[in-house]
This record gives C-alpha cells, structure tokens and sequence, in this order.
C-alpha cells in the first residue's frame, strides 16, 4: 500500500492543514493536498469527499480533514463505503480510533484543539495498528452498504 496521506479542508482548517503537512512529510509520507489554501470561506463537503475518495480507491493509505468542528467533514466522509472516519479530539481517542474500529480518517476540530494536539494525534493515529480480534467483527458491521 502507497505511504500517502490525503489531507482536506475548509477555511477554518487551512493554517493546521499546512503544519500537519510538513509534520506528517517529516514522518517519511508523502501528501495528497485537497484542501483550499485561502481563507475564503468554502464548502467543507467538497474537499471531504476529495479524501474519502482517494482513501477508498487506494491513492492513500489515510486520510485527516479539519474543519471549525469536524463533524461536518466526519459527516461527509462516512458516506463513503469502506470510510470510517473518526472525529477525535484528544490523543488517546486517535488511539482507540485506530486499535478499536480501524478508522481511516481522522478528523480534526481546527477551532478547538491546538496545531500541537493535532500533531499529537495524527502521529499516534499514523503510528497506531488496528487491534483486529474482538474488534474485527463489530469493524465488519458498521457499513450499511457496500
């Protein structure tokens, strides 16, 4: 599998965006940028279906969108069959993202956590395998459609 991350947003996401991309390059990925780079105010759905997208065809082995809450791009990526993207707000939910439901977006809340925090998180969340065991078959029930 490609060492690519996709990373959207919207206006409220666009400074964290451009931190998290030089974080996540110093790690050794490589990046897919389907965010705006402007402040101008934009629709956070465009950008989110951009990621899940590229995370369900295979172009990149996670995803990270922010927006102001990230319920809006959570929303919109989940539409997305074989997408579980996990809004997360602290460390150890990026953890348990990861190792309990094999999230493969995590979404940022760029008006309520710190560029440090997010780089806290997407590091654990990059760095953290899905447990499988129990987990696996409660995974393997959350899509309605295929």
């Amino acid at each position: 599998m490609t060492k690519t991350i996709s990373i959207g947003n919207d206006h409220a996401g666009t400074d964290y965006k451009l931190a998290l991309m030089d974080f996540v390059q110093s790690l050794g990925y490589d990046i897919i940028n389907r965010g705006t780079d402007a402040a101008d105010s934009v629709d956070y759905p465009d950008f989110a279906h951009a990621v899940a997208e590229d995370v369900s065809q295979g172009k990149a082995l996670f995803g990270i969108l922010l927006c102001g809450s990230a319920n809006g791009v959570c929303m919109t990526a989940n539409k997305h069959a074989d997408i579980r993207a996990a809004l997360c707000w602290q460390q150890e939910i990026s953890l348990l993202a990861r190792q309990h439901n094999d999230a493969n977006i995590i979404c940022l809340p760029a008006r309520f956590c710190s560029i440090e925090a997010c780089k806290d998180m997407v590091a654990t969340f990059l760095n953290t395998p899905f447990e499988g065991g129990r987990h696996q078959n409660r995974v393997e029930k959350i899509a309605c459609c295929s």
